[in-house]
């Protein structure tokens, strides 16, 4: 089983986990890697977010061999054999104890910032990594989270090593893994995107899940979410999508990704969240097909990319999950340019651009009559003068924001969700109560 990158690895290790009682659970991610997955989870199951803080204490002679491991909360956990064995003294424990506990008040500070620990007592504690290899880590966690008060403790992972497994099922009180593969050469072969998660990306996720109204639990029954795989036909091809209709959906948001991109992008889906939890559906497809996407021609070619937007907009309109919603656009780098050809000359309510190639419309630009929000990052320099060009030939509704601080790729953090409340906001404001779209 592979995975896109985390942020798809919690969303499908959430529907694995949606047995579990909302009330009294935490969830726990293990740092770093395991804090996006986590936060997806979390988000699903409606659950407050942590991060479970170990250090895994070391023979001072091996320091690979664990001897045990100390947490938040003045917690010391010790594999008696290993101790003795290490005939290790109480005078250089201390030492090892002490440097451990610097680290992970070290960490408790630069990820929680201000926010102090959730209390763990009498509760039961879901502890999620992105993969579990030897499980030294996951299974000093779990003891620390038993000794802080947990009342049952829950271990979830995407993908586990078999044999790790065997042994981990021993010492919790249930292991959830999507996969158990028999070739497990590490759990970065089971990602298609596993670059490494920085502290600064921990911090900010556990500030999102403070401040962010999670969305209702897919296990509430028929409020929850509708999420379909979809193929769109449009003229001789079929085009692959996904389609997420939250109830009670005010308008659907259609995506145009950019060169080199697709219906996975990680930035798009991450926007789409935010446009679920605003009560917006959205709609994430491929613009050509596996074999199109081989031609350089066909991928700037913003002519047929609009054509094919028109085609889809078509589509979605005559969906019944989508039925008198409005419609707007989502485009990205030259998938903006594709939704402006689009959006002069099919009636949509609004467009937004992100880092996007406006000025690849051409003089289509005159013609759209969609209400256009232009995104561009602060240091994206070229972008904003091709965007201000761009601007200058709209006659619509339109506004140019520049978020301070972003490349082109919105990869600095907070920028790309300045840049998703942006959008957000031209949606909810341009898509509702307006007209169904029709080509």
């Amino acid at each position: 089983m592979m995975f896109i990158d985390r942020v798809d690895a919690g969303r499908r290790l959430a529907g694995d986990l949606q047995h579990l009682p909302s009330e009294d659970l935490v969830v726990l991610g293990l740092p770093r890697g395991g804090v996006p997955v986590a936060f997806e989870v979390a988000q699903a199951l409606g659950a407050p977010l942590d991060v479970i803080l170990v250090r895994k204490l070391g023979v001072p002679f091996q320091p690979e061999l664990a001897m045990g491991a100390v947490g938040e909360g003045d917690v010391l956990v010790l594999n008696e054999r290993i101790f003795h064995w290490a005939h290790v003294s109480e005078a250089e424990l201390g030492e090892i104890e002490r440097r451990g506990r610097d680290e992970v008040e070290r960490r408790a500070r630069r990820f929680r910032r201000d926010r102090a620990r959730l209390t763990l007592a009498g509760r039961t504690a879901l502890l999620v990594d992105d993969g579990i290899a030897t499980g030294a880590t996951a299974r000093a966690a779990c003891q620390v989270a038993r000794a802080q008060g947990a009342a049952r403790v829950v271990l979830a992972a995407p993908v586990c090593a078999p044999d790790t497994a065997v042994r981990l099922r021993r010492e919790v009180d249930e292991l959830v893994c999507l996969s158990l593969p028999d070739q497990f050469l590490g759990v970065g072969q089971f990602y298609a995107d596993f670059a490494q998660v920085t502290d600064d990306e921990v911090a900010e996720l556990l500030r999102r899940a403070v401040h962010e109204e999670p969305p209702v639990s897919a296990s509430a029954g028929d409020d929850s979410p509708r999420d379909i795989e979809v193929r769109i036909p449009v003229g001789a091809v079929e085009l692959e999508g996904r389609l997420v209709v939250p109830d009670g959906a005010t308008g659907v948001v259609v995506f145009a990704h950019g060169s080199g991109s697709s219906r996975h992008s990680p930035r798009n889906r991450y926007v789409a969240g935010v446009l679920q939890r605003a009560g917006l559906a959205t709609l994430l497809f491929d613009l050509l097909t596996a074999q199109e996407e081989t031609s350089r021609t066909n991928v700037f070619d913003i002519d047929l990319l609009g054509r094919r937007l028109v085609g889809v907009t078509e589509w979605v309109v005559h969906r019944p999950e989508c039925a008198g919603l409005p419609v707007g656009y989502f485009g990205a780098s030259t998938g903006a340019a594709a939704a402006l050809d689009a959006a002069a000359h099919v009636d949509v309510a609004a467009v937004v651009s992100r880092g996007g190639r406006p000025d690849l419309a051409g003089p289509l630009l005159g013609e759209v009559r969609a209400p256009t929000l232009l995104i561009v990052g602060g240091h994206d320099r070229p972008v904003i003068e091709l965007n201000r060009r761009a601007q200058a030939l709209l006659r619509c509704e339109n506004r140019l924001e520049i978020v301070p601080g972003a490349t082109h790729l919105f990869e600095e953090p907070g920028t790309l969700e300045q840049a998703a409340a942006h959008a957000c906001a031209w949606f909810v404001d341009h898509l509702t109560h307006v007209p169904l779209a029709r080509t």
